[in-house]
């Protein structure tokens, strides 16, 4: 969930009242938020720096907040105060439309072709006749950032930039270059470079070199000009330093670039008012498309519905005034007991008829809601396969083995050259994308996660017994996803000797636990295999019911070298899901 961080008293001068810190705690939680933390810039730098860099930190106090990651339209104080004050009944909701300049003539983007190969969508805003403050100005940035990181997915999806439309002039061209071909100053910056040279500078930067990659492989770049040919902004990483926004800036001009049309335009009717719409690539348009305009629209539910699903009996009339307290202006339809509901653009969260419904039971209180017996009575059960993992784990442990737990994710070395075999026989599914070396691949057997364990435990006395009962991960083509879960068990002996009597000793015991006998046919046996991570002549396949469950054995002294142990090891690794 996005947090969202305001000073306390700018909140409660903007709510007109002043709270107990208890008081707007129960204030969030009846509106549905969550007051995470009270704490001050001073504290929070004086925790995660010392004491010695927090001095001279304001000691304003903040209230962290904790926000619904659907619910754009509160990620601000503006945002915020105005959800909380109609929850209050002190304004009404308000209506968006709209608005067109004085002079009448709506300023005009042009989407070119070549930005298909990049960034193909484009929407945009005018704000008009702003005053911003200190504090005005850090919450419409804070508000930019914080749609980044959440509905703009670090701005893979969407990039938003800013400018002082009194320093431009339309119309505004949004197309792409090579990278060769582009050079600006970019904000914040004292000179001009190109395209290329900025990826190069931005390398280093701790806050743009996240956003770099989006872009950089592309053989051309999005950029922004206005009718001077003055560069507004290279999305999604840097604006121009010619238009940037300052305390005196009176014009917003608003320009969202993305890969996702629908994302962009949810970004804008979360806080913005449309004075300029949404242009599909290679077209020329003004912003008269009713489709890209503040649209609201319409839902019909029963007042019975919400009775029902809530757990609450009131009238239509009453339910009516709950959906309008949480911005959803609602009235009786006069038929039966139906409901009319106006979804604001700033709702992108409601999308079904129980969407509405939560909103009702929030408004209505949570704790107001009686308790009641459910109607129809289930009993839980643990799932079989988890309950057996936990019993074996009980009775391995009490054998003197000690339990091990291990990634998932492990490198292809691990799996196969390690283990003496090939990368294409071990049905491993692979990350497309690893981010170090030893999350390559999904594990297929448990056997490298605990030598890895043995190995980083070499200056522990001998012997070590270690066991893991978890999941490989195999691909199986019979399976909708392609890929199944098996459960495992796997076992180790390390020591001076290879130890083949203790893994075998363990085996029986847990054939014992597991109530199978040993003898041919519906009993259990071990028949002599030949497997390149088991030493030659010592490595056998566990037989249950004429099926192979697994395999012991004394491992190869190759694989107990790469893994860079000295001692010999005999290990046991078997399928327990056919003991269901």
């Amino acid at each position: 969930m996005p947090t969202v961080s305001v000073k306390r008293d700018l909140l409660f001068q903007a709510l007109g009242r002043t709270y107990t810190d208890e008081e707007f705690d129960e204030l969030c939680f009846e509106f549905g938020l969550e007051l995470d933390e009270i704490t001050s810039e001073k504290e929070i730098i004086s925790r995660e720096q010392g004491d010695s860099k927090a001095s001279g930190a304001s000691e304003v106090i903040l209230y962290k907040i904790d926000v619904p990651a659907n619910r754009y339209d509160l990620l601000c104080l503006e945002g915020l105060v105005r959800g909380l004050q109609v929850f209050r009944n002190k304004i009404e909701a308000p209506r968006y439309r709209r608005v067109s300049p004085a002079s009448g003539e709506l300023q005009r983007l042009v989407i070119t072709k070549e930005t298909e190969a990049v960034r193909p969508h484009a929407v945009a805003a005018v704000l008009r006749n702003i005053t911003f403050t200190q504090d005005r100005y850090d919450s419409f940035i804070e508000l930019q950032e914080k749609l980044h990181q959440n509905i703009c997915r670090k701005r893979s999806l969407v990039a938003i930039g800013t400018h002082d439309l009194d320093t431009i002039s339309g119309p505004f061209t949004y197309t792409a270059k090579p990278p060769g071909d582009i050079c600006f100053k970019p904000l914040n910056q004292t000179k001009e470079y190109t395209a290329t040279q900025l990826m190069s500078l931005y390398k280093t930067d701790s806050h743009l070199r996240h956003y770099l990659h989006i872009i950089e492989d592309k053989p051309v770049y999005p950029i922004i000009y206005d009718s001077n040919g003055i560069v507004l902004s290279m999305p999604p990483i840097i604006n121009g330093d010619h238009s940037k926004i300052s305390l005196k800036t009176k014009n917003v001009f608003i320009e969202c670039t993305a890969t996702d049309l629908t994302k962009s335009l949810l970004w804008l009717k979360s806080e913005m008012k449309f004075s300029v719409a949404v242009f599909p690539a290679g077209k020329d348009c003004i912003g008269h498309d009713g489709d890209h305009e503040l649209a609201y629209r319409k839902e019909q539910l029963s007042s019975d519905f919400i009775n029902r699903k809530v757990g609450i009996s009131e009238s239509t009339d009453r339910i009516a005034q709950l959906l309008t307290r949480m911005c959803l202006r609602s009235q009786p339809t006069g038929a039966c007991d139906n409901i009319e509901v106006e979804i604001p653009p700033t709702r992108p969260d409601v999308i079904h008829a129980c969407d509405i419904m939560e909103d009702a039971a929030m408004a209505y209180g949570f704790n107001n809601i009686t308790r009641t017996t459910p109607r129809a009575y289930t009993i839980a059960n643990q799932f079989p396969l988890n309950k057996l993992t936990e019993l074996l784990r009980q009775d391995l442990a009490a054998a003197g083995f000690t339990e091990a737990l291990n990634f998932a994710l492990c490198s292809q070395e691990d799996i196969a050259d390690k283990l003496g075999k090939k990368i294409s026989e071990t049905r491993a599914v692979h990350i497309s994308n690893p981010k170090t070396a030893e999350f390559q691949v999904a594990r297929t057997t448990l056997l490298p996660g605990l030598l890895k364990t043995v190995a980083a435990n070499r200056k522990m006395p001998l012997p070590m017994k270690l066991f893991e009962i978890s999941d490989v991960v195999l691909k199986d083509e019979t399976k909708d996803v392609g890929v199944r879960n098996s459960r495992r068990l796997c076992a180790i002996y390390y020591n001076k000797s290879p130890g083949f009597e203790v893994i075998h000793g363990l085996l029986d015991r847990t054939m014992q636990l597991l109530e199978v006998k040993p003898g041919q046919g519906d009993g259990y046996h071990i028949q002599a295999s030949d497997d390149c991570t088991f030493f030659p002549g010592r490595c056998a396949e566990i037989i249950v019911h004429g099926k192979s469950v697994g395999r012991l054995g004394v491992l190869h002294p190759d694989v107990i070298n790469r893994f860079e142990l000295t001692m010999p090891c005999s290990a046991l690794e078997i399928d327990i899901e056919p003991f269901l």
